[in-house]
């Protein structure tokens, strides 16, 4: 075999392990979170709000509860599924804003997943943030977002943030803005 064909060889078995090992599966994820940018915040005359609390979910052990605690406190709310690697790509981040906000900010990082895979994904990853499961057929008070999609709500129930793709929460930018609206 010539060398030039050798070297075709090689980047074409490079390139194809992007693809069918776990090795394409870690770049992907990175390459996500290498163009994810700060969220964007909605302006406030462009903010709408939600006038409806009443939403039942599930937390991390399988009990119903109902979102209505939410009310009159800064909400984050992210959608992922574990097996979604933009939803994987942004979950560190999220990790970061937990550690940061807990127990000042309401965390809601939902998935529609059975509880296993999801136990299982949270301990391989060492997350520690409340899962919470939708529950399928019941109403929300905000559009059900694809993952990675995600929300913050201020105290009043307005919509601060509605962003539908990978977003880099572990910036300046993200704390400056919960950071205000904590002291509102």
């Amino acid at each position: 075999m010539k060398r030039q064909t050798v070297y075709t060889l090689l980047i074409i078995a490079f390139v194809l392990s992007f693809f069918v090992t776990p090795l394409g599966d870690y770049s992907k994820i990175l390459l996500n979170r290498w163009l994810a940018t700060a969220p964007t915040i909605i302006s406030k005359e462009n903010r709408g709000k939600i006038s409806d609390y009443d939403w039942k979910l599930k937390d991390e052990k399988w009990n119903q509860f109902n979102f209505e605690e939410a009310r009159g406190k800064v909400v984050f709310i992210s959608f992922w599924t574990s097996w979604h690697l933009p939803s994987q790509a942004q979950l560190k981040d999220i990790q970061y804003l937990y550690d940061k906000y807990k127990g000042r900010v309401n965390f809601y990082i939902i998935t529609n997943e059975e509880r296993a895979p999801v136990e299982l994904f949270m301990e391989k990853e060492g997350y520690t943030f409340p899962v919470t499961y939708q529950i399928i057929g019941e109403r929300s008070p905000l559009g059900i977002l694809k993952p990675p999609g995600s929300y913050i709500l201020d105290k009043n129930g307005y919509v601060v943030v509605h962003q539908n793709a990978v977003a880099d929460w572990d910036n300046s930018k993200t704390d400056r803005l919960i950071q205000s609206l904590l002291e509102e």
